[in-house]
């Protein structure tokens, strides 16, 4: 009778999450309350909790990753590498509605590392969080000389990119990705747990004389998002391009 009971509970646990998924308590990406959250919330234990999970895995409904919890299965956006664009136009493009809040904006003297890119002892910060359909999808920071930023607005660089309001005509850009771990203030912005896997961008964005001109860097949680690259020409190594050793 109580193997019975204890059946019927996974399942009434695992309907409820099911439905809460169904009316967007819980959008694409988005985290599920912890193991421990959900045995409080229904009065079941662990190993009962986890079955449910388990049984809206293997419908498809839910996924769960080493460092994230469990969090409702969505395809990654993906990000073409292929050519130099904005992050609001390549979520467009994948259908998904952009939104952007600015989080800090003013000059501030620049980091040792931001000097070295820029050459700008002073520079324009502003730091700001992407959404996408409305959910955290990255935190990024820009950098910019602040003789190229006299003019540039709070809500200017809210409203639309960087590329469409510094002075000068952007030409090229190099950027680098590599894995991290969430900080406090990353984790908090973007609703993941603190330390948990997310993908870390640097890009240094050139004018068409070849002057540095922006520095950003993006951080988005590792379950919501993908890099993709053509690589047309087959070469005699099938390893990566671009791999560079980190001390």
């Amino acid at each position: 009778m109580g193997r019975s009971l204890a059946g019927y509970r996974y399942q009434e646990i695992a309907e409820s999450l099911r439905a809460r998924i169904a009316v967007g308590d819980f959008p694409p990406g988005r985290l599920l309350p912890s193991e421990s959250e959900l045995s409080h919330e229904h009065d079941a234990s662990r190993v009962t909790v986890r079955k449910a999970l388990d049984a809206l895995r293997e419908q498809g409904l839910i996924d769960s990753r080493q460092g994230f919890g469990w969090f409702v299965a969505a395809d990654p956006l993906r990000q073409t590498l292929a050519r130099l664009g904005t992050l609001e136009a390549q979520l467009e493009e994948s259908g998904v509605k952009p939104e952007r809040k600015i989080i800090e904006f003013g000059f501030v003297r620049a980091p040792k590392v931001v000097f070295e890119k820029l050459h700008s002892r002073t520079v324009l910060q502003v730091r700001r969080l992407n959404l996408a359909d409305g959910a955290p999808f990255a935190r990024v920071t820009v950098w910019v000389p602040d003789d190229l930023a006299g003019e540039l607005s709070r809500a200017a660089v809210e409203r639309s990119s960087f590329y469409e309001n510094l002075p000068v005509a952007v030409g090229s850009a190099i950027q680098t990705i590599g894995a991290a771990a969430a900080t406090d203030d990353d984790a908090a912005l973007l609703e993941v747990p603190i330390g948990s896997p997310v993908l870390r961008c640097t890009r240094l964005t050139h004018d068409t004389e070849g002057r540095a001109v922006l520095y950003s860097e993006f951080v988005f949680p590792a379950h919501r998002t993908e890099f993709v690259v053509d690589l047309p020409h087959v070469q005699p190594s099938m390893a990566p391009t671009g791999l560079r050793l980190v001390d």
